[in-house]
């Protein structure tokens, strides 16, 4: 049997089908359902059982699933790296993981978790190297403390412990996120509602829109999950992006293009989008631009070395096959 946790969260969900596509329904999904339109990211997915993270807990203290999963997919967590309540993010990202990798190792079960490419900060080398991880926000602390954790004990760790850190991850099943979603799904909703797409300025040395970031496709992100699956003896922490940083106007004309065509109109440069107003630049919100990654790229060496070979999509393949999905999923 699998353990997903977050399941119905945005990775997690897409998780849940990455799995059923393979055959597995043997999935015991475990959320907080306060947020109750969460439910429709799983509703067309197969699993075993749900429960309640709260309800788990205690279950699982109790020992109740002692022995009974293969593997557990821990995607739980906080992700809002604008929150403030450091000691409700502490607990939720950091002593939940905690608490689930002991049981994990109690229990003779394989353990992959998601990690951040917020434990990096500003960067600008995005390396799984301690020398490289200067978090800019509770969030990434929370994520940097347990790759902490797992980095000491990995010498007495039994079986497959993977940490995954995902960068700018993209694609169907996040609408429930609001601001903490990606810029793909905002442009997508902006232009279909205002036919403007609004960017932030230029911070970091770049000009309005420049910044760059190693925008990942949630699809990247399921297969990466499920070669691991296959391979319990690769253990490790692993950068998850593509390798290659591009812009978000890239981002931002893809989807605006791909719009265009779904309406039959010929695609636009990107400076005659700036020029017509298509996509604007606004300031950064109080308090962001000191706390903002102007620059990401993972270092993609150690998930190679550890023998996984696939290409990553584009940000040109990638949005444009996800804004494509949004228009036959919602309207």
């Amino acid at each position: 049997m699998i353990l997903v946790t977050g399941a119905a969260g945005f990775i997690g969900a897409n998780l849940v089908k990455g799995l059923n596509a393979i055959g597995r329904t043997d999935i015991l999904a475990v959320d907080n359902l306060t947020k109750a339109d969460k439910f429709r990211n799983l509703a067309d997915c197969d699993i075993a059982d749900y429960w309640d993270k709260v309800d788990f807990l205690e279950a699982m203290a109790a020992g109740k699933f002692d022995g009974q999963f293969e593997v557990v997919y821990h995607n739980g967590a906080c992700s809002d790296t604008m929150g403030g309540d450091g000691r409700y993010m502490m607990e939720n990202n950091y002593r939940y993981s905690m608490s689930l990798l002991d049981w994990c190792q109690a229990n003779g079960s394989r353990f992959i978790y998601a990690s951040s490419a917020a434990v990096y900060g500003a960067g600008p080398v995005f390396r799984e190297d301690r020398a490289c991880e200067r978090p800019l926000n509770v969030y990434g602390y929370s994520k940097f403390l347990a790759d902490q954790v797992v980095r000491r004990r990995r010498p007495t760790l039994a079986g497959q412990v993977v940490g995954l850190r995902y960068f700018n991850v993209y694609g169907p099943r996040e609408a429930h996120k609001g601001r903490m979603a990606s810029v793909a799904f905002h442009c997508f909703n902006q232009f279909r509602a205002e036919g403007t797409v609004k960017l932030f300025e230029g911070s970091g040395g770049y000009s309005a829109g420049e910044q760059r970031r190693d925008f990942v496709s949630v699809e990247d992100v399921v297969r990466v999950n499920l070669w691991l699956l296959e391979r319990p003896d690769v253990s490790g922490i692993f950068n998850l992006g593509t390798g290659r940083a591009q812009t978000f106007n890239e981002v931002a004309s893809t989807a605006v293009n791909t719009l265009r065509r779904a309406e039959g109109k010929d695609p636009m440069t990107l400076a005659d989008m700036q020029a017509h107003g298509v996509i604007e630049y606004v300031r950064f919100h109080e308090g962001l631009k000191d706390k903002y990654q102007s620059y990401t790229q993972a270092d993609l060496a150690q998930l190679r070395d550890a023998g996984y070979e696939a290409p990553f999509l584009t940000v040109e393949q990638g949005v444009s096959r996800y804004v494509d999905w949004l228009l036959e999923n919602m309207g």
